[in-house]
């Protein structure tokens, strides 16, 4: 299992609804200099002000200058800009709310091997840190559920309904920090949340949150951000995600559980740390995607500084994606590259099968010998972890 990190938006989308709430916030992202709303500017009051934090995944953010307070909305996208000249490219913008610090508590539940652990406090904030001694800890029981809602000043039904947000979106970490909650009336906020799942689960959540949602916690690089605007762009499912931008291994991988089986043997071989990124292409993309989502990670891998690359165009047995189709794509993309591969002495190795799988293997098997680059390439018949060893030992 691998705990990945949904954006704050998509958690509370997601979250308020379980809640039977409404959630007004937007989301923003930015692509080749241009900013994208979840919904227009205009659906907010000139007369109020607003919040803008970066979202993607970053802890602190209040400490590291990546959260603004009391904007305008006519302030909004230059703000916007100012977080994205730190290399940032996803926003988060909520109406700003005030409240007294003592209103502020902590609250997260974590999945182990007991079942759900939450841990809670009266003294929540940006320095829960400072306060570790106040917060407690318990195993989510019907009895516990009943004591911390009491002690927080929540209704038991808000933690239960949390309960079941984290089982039906196979949740592994959530973290509300501050949970406002007002005393005399008693209501809360959720001002910040956190939230991490399972990755494997997206099979299992009925498009609740899908692989756009997943971010990482750090500035992305511009082959992330291209691959994002490309499969939002896609019927099909495109991601990437750069893992060592000085790897040695390099993956063009189809299929969720092809390309988790192949990540894992290059790990459980010692050679994880070569991996220069992991994603795929799955779906049925046409020529021209392919051809894109190939050249991105091209681009990625020609910026390593390893000084032996091989490529892997990994895969499993499609049901329904035309491997002709995309492996012209593929080879389209190597023709592009061709000067720059040869003189790294690039080694392409090639395991996938799928609806005309001998033409496109015979297509990328004659490329790869033409320009001298073939390391291996098979069908169906080689194993899935065969190819990764025949990777390794090149």
């Amino acid at each position: 299992m691998a705990r990945v990190k949904l954006t704050e938006y998509k958690s509370k989308l997601l979250l308020y609804a379980d809640l039977g709430l409404i959630y007004d916030g937007l989301s923003a992202e930015i692509t080749d200099k241009k900013i994208t709303y979840s919904s227009p500017l205009s659906t907010f009051s000139n007369k109020e002000t607003f919040v803008v934090k970066v979202d993607q995944g970053v802890k602190g953010r209040m400490k590291k200058g990546l959260v603004q307070l009391r904007i305008t909305n006519y302030e909004i996208k230059s703000i916007i800009k100012k977080l994205a000249a730190k290399g940032y490219s996803r926003f988060i913008i909520e109406k700003m709310s005030s409240h007294s610090p003592d209103e502020e508590r902590y609250l997260s539940i974590e999945r182990v091997r007991e079942g759900l652990v939450c841990r809670y406090s009266k003294s929540g904030g940006i320095d829960i840190e400072k306060h570790a001694d106040t917060v407690k800890e318990a195993v989510m029981t019907v009895q516990n559920v009943n004591l911390i809602s009491e002690y927080l000043g929540v209704g038991s039904d808000f933690l239960l309904k949390l309960i079941d947000f984290c089982e039906k979106n196979y949740v592994s970490f959530l973290e509300i920090n501050p949970l406002v909650v007002t005393v005399k009336n008693p209501v809360f906020q959720i001002l910040d949340l956190a939230v991490e799942v399972d990755s494997t689960a997206s099979f299992f959540v009925d498009g609740r949150w899908r692989e756009n949602d997943i971010v990482n916690d750090g500035v992305e690089s511009e082959e992330e951000k291209k691959v994002f605007a490309l499969n939002n762009s896609s019927q099909a499912a495109l991601s990437f995600t750069l893992l060592n931008p000085n790897g040695s291994i390099w993956c063009l991988l189809s299929g969720g559980g092809a390309s988790i089986t192949i990540a894992d043997e290059f790990y459980n071989l010692g050679y994880g740390a070569e991996l220069g990124n992991y994603g795929e292409y799955s779906g049925n993309p046409n020529n021209q995607e392919t051809f894109l989502y190939t050249t991105y990670v091209l681009d990625a891998m020609l910026n390593s500084s390893a000084k032996k690359l091989t490529l892997l165009v990994g895969g499993g047995v499609a049901n329904f994606t035309d491997i002709r189709t995309t492996f012209t794509g593929v080879v389209q993309a190597l023709d592009k590259y061709v000067d720059k591969l040869r003189s790294r002495r690039i080694q392409i190795f090639v395991r996938r099968g799928g609806p005309h799988q001998k033409e496109g293997l015979k297509m990328i098997e004659s490329w790869a010998k033409r320009h001298n680059m073939y390391g291996y390439v098979a069908g169906p018949e080689l194993p899935l972890h065969e190819i990764v060893k025949k990777v390794v030992s090149r």
